[in-house]
């Protein structure tokens, strides 16, 4: 995919509403057959940014390239872009099938070309045979399909979709988010896909634009924005709490050492720092081993970690989250969330215990 060359081109974007800016130098790409998702928390500018893409909004300053031609002064309905709403937007008094080929119509397509394009549309989510259905007597679920059909029918250049899981509830999102993707896919489609929710942005994107107050914070893979995030927001917002601040004393090869309120801390790293570096450090929630009964003997888990890197504080909280537990440690007046196997026992809630965290999972912002 990195060899082609980008379907579009947002270059710059500034956008505000009154006295408020709502996009600030925005500036991004999308390649050919690519699924990208804009996450960010509510407020953030995402869906401004598709609206404005979509032509639904004018940006103050910047520019909007589709296939290489400037799209700022080409209406809407003729940019040949597809929109998926969240609340799906379907018409109550039409059924199924009239939903779907109310674009075609609009396109003022042959007969044979809507029926066409619209069967092929409904096959692609499943819904062959509600053709005559009421709207009203489809479940969520179903109701989402047939807005995806009804965007998929006019065969777009680009989909976008905004929020298109948000009303349904968390287990259907967990179903279609997986399967959006495949259809996404399977119909070769380009997209732009915004979400406030991480699950669903790494499941179904190939790359991943976060935002934050009308700025580009971090655009990368899922894989790559979970495992380096690039910023202290991009952290939190991707539930990583551990952030402590700390100084460079030393550096050898590629292991740092952290002075922190934890203790020093040996990190390893493929960037370079100077003494005395002021740094922020993500101790990410899997770093940790656990040992809950730190007086009665020395576990193996201990003999390849740096005693550096093996601190002493208090549990003073355990959650079970089905494939995993969520701990949290007190230590020298910080509390630090770790994640750790459900088959582990961590303790009772106020022992005293020891905590090995692995160089490789401390990460210097």
């Amino acid at each position: 995919m990195s060899t082609r060359l980008p379907l579009l081109q947002v270059t710059h974007l500034q956008k505000s509403f009154d006295t408020t800016t709502v996009l600030n130098d925005v500036s991004f790409e999308v390649r050919e057959g690519e699924i990208v998702c804009l996450l960010g928390p509510s407020g953030c500018g995402k869906t401004t940014l598709l609206r404005v893409i979509a032509g639904l909004e004018i940006a103050d300053v910047g520019d909007v390239i589709f296939d290489d031609r400037d799209v700022r002064d080409v209406p809407v309905h003729q940019r040949g872009f597809g929109f998926m709403f969240q609340d799906f937007a379907l018409f109550p008094h039409k059924n199924v099938w009239d939903n779907v080929i109310f674009g075609l119509r609009m396109q003022n397509l042959p007969p044979d070309q809507i029926r066409q394009q619209a069967q092929a549309a409904l096959a692609m989510v499943g819904l062959n045979g509600f053709e005559q259905r009421d709207v009203h007597q489809l479940s969520g679920g179903e109701k989402q399909r047939v807005a995806l059909a009804r965007s998929l029918a006019p065969q777009p250049k680009l989909l976008m979709l905004d929020e298109p899981l948000g009303a349904l509830d968390r287990q259907l999102r967990e179903e279609l988010m997986i399967e959006v993707r495949r259809i996404l896919k399977s119909a070769r489609l380009t997209a732009i896909y915004v979400t406030h929710d991480q699950a669903e942005a790494f499941a179904v994107a190939d790359r991943v634009v976060i935002m934050n107050a009308g700025r580009i914070e971090q655009i990368g893979t899922p894989v790559e924005v979970y495992a380096r995030p690039a910023s202290e927001f991009v952290a939190r917002f991707l539930g990583l709490p551990n952030l402590i601040d700390g100084t460079v004393i030393s550096q050898a090869a590629n292991v740092a050492v952290i002075r922190t309120p934890l203790g020093h801390l040996h990190v390893t790293t493929d960037r370079t720092f100077k003494p005395q570096q002021a740094i922020t450090l993500l101790i990410r929630p899997d770093a940790a081993a656990l040992d809950p009964n730190p007086f009665d003997a020395e576990g193996e888990w201990f003999s390849e970690t740096p005693q550096a890197n093996v601190l002493e504080g208090e549990l003073i909280d355990v959650a079970f989250r089905g494939r995993y537990q969520r701990v949290v440690v007190h230590v020298n007046d910080v509390d630090l969330v770790f994640e750790i196997e459900t088959r582990s026992t961590p303790g009772a809630i106020g022992r005293r215990v020891r905590v090995a965290l692995q160089s490789d999972a401390l990460l210097i912002l």
